[in-house]
Formats: C-alpha cells, sequence, structure tokens
C-alpha cells in the first residue's frame, strides 16, 4: 500500500464485520461514503449511460401517461446505449415493429433534444429485438449454408437496415461476404459465394 492508503478496519464500519478490509486513498479527505475503488468510466461510456437514462426517464413518463405496464432496463453493448422495456404486452411493438421503431425514434428525439447531439440508441420492447435477431440469424444460416452448397448468390427479401446490418454481421461471421442491392424499402442483402 502507499503512504496515502490506509484500511479501515471493522470497528469504523458501525461494528459490522466485512470479509476484506475497506480501502479507502487518504480517507482522511475523502467522504466515508464515496466509492474509491470504483472503475473508471471513460467519456464515451458515461455519455453512452447518460443516453440511457434521458431514454429511460423519457419511456417511464410515456408508460404512466399511457397506463401500461413495464420495467426499463439500460445498459451499452457494441459503442450503443440500449433500453429495454421488460413487459407482457405486445402494445408499444405493434405489427412488424411499426409502433416500437416509432418509440425508438421518440426516445432518440428526447436523448438528442437533452444533449444535443444525434443519438444511435437501440429501444427493445418485450424482447422483440432479441426475437428477431435469432431470426435474422437462422435466416442468414440458412442463406450461408445455400451458398455454400450451391456456388451461387443468394438474395433474400427486402429489409430495414437494422435488420441487413444483423445479416450481415452473421454472413461476414461465417467467412462470406455480402453487399445491400436495390433501393428502400426494397434494399436486400445478397450473400455472395467465395471468389
Amino acid at each position: 500500500m502507499s503512504e496515502d492508503t490506509h484500511v479501515i478496519t471493522a470497528e469504523a464500519t458501525d461494528g459490522v464485520e466485512p470479509s476484506e478490509p475497506i480501502v479507502a486513498a487518504d480517507a482522511a479527505e475523502e467522504p466515508a461514503d464515496e466509492a474509491t475503488d470504483a472503475p473508471r468510466v471513460s467519456k464515451r461510456e458515461e455519455a453512452l449511460n447518460n443516453e440511457g437514462e434521458i431514454a429511460a426517464d423519457y419511456l417511464e413518463e410515456l408508460l404512466d401517461i399511457a397506463d401500461l405496464d413495464g420495467d426499463i432496463d439500460t445498459f451499452n453493448e457494441g459503442g450503443r446505449a440500449h433500453v429495454s422495456i421488460i413487459t407482457d404486452s405486445d402494445a408499444l411493438v405493434g405489427k412488424d415493429g411499426e409502433v416500437l421503431d416509432a418509440l425508438q425514434e421518440l426516445a432518440r428525439l428526447a436523448v438528442m433534444t437533452e444533449t444535443g447531439h444525434r443519438s444511435r440508441l437501440m429501444l427493445d420492447v418485450a424482447g422483440y429485438r432479441d426475437r428477431q435477431r435469432a431470426t435474422l440469424q437462422d435466416l442468414a444460416g440458412d442463406a450461408i449454408a445455400e451458398v455454400q452448397e450451391s456456388g451461387e448468390s443468394v438474395r433474400l427479401a427486402p429489409m430495414n437496415p437494422y435488420q441487413r446490418k444483423i445479416v450481415h454481421d452473421a454472413v461476414a461471421a461465417a467467412g462470406l461476404a455480402s453487399e445491400s442491392e436495390g433501393e428502400e424499402p426494397n434494399r436486400r442483402v445478397v450473400v455472395l459465394p467465395k471468389g
């Protein structure tokens, strides 16, 4: 331990015996309730945490106004803030995820209004995006197998950008190449044979 590091014993913790000594850097100057061993968070991670919290607050108010039940969970993954509304109802998903996509855009606008920066926040409701990801990965797996067996390119049905990204990632993970062709809303993924 360095000269500025002090060990706080059980007597300093109201008689509760810790399993390990509590270490605080220069405890005389640090407030007792401040965690000094907490890992440092990068500015980017802090910004993503802030985006998630802003979106969660916005969505919580929306759930209250609509009198809908749901718990909200936030996390960061792949350089994006993610917010999940955990509920048994598909009311906020809508047909083919249309309501979910609209809510995601509203949450992104709430974040942008608060921070002044465009957000790439992802929203999931009732596990819809997780189920969609699994289905798209299965579809990509079938296309990959067909390309490997036939040696011919395979064109998939039109998809939105989010869906295409999932397929492109699955194809790349299998060691094949893919490209998008066509114009929105009819843009599709083409899985290519090894060249």
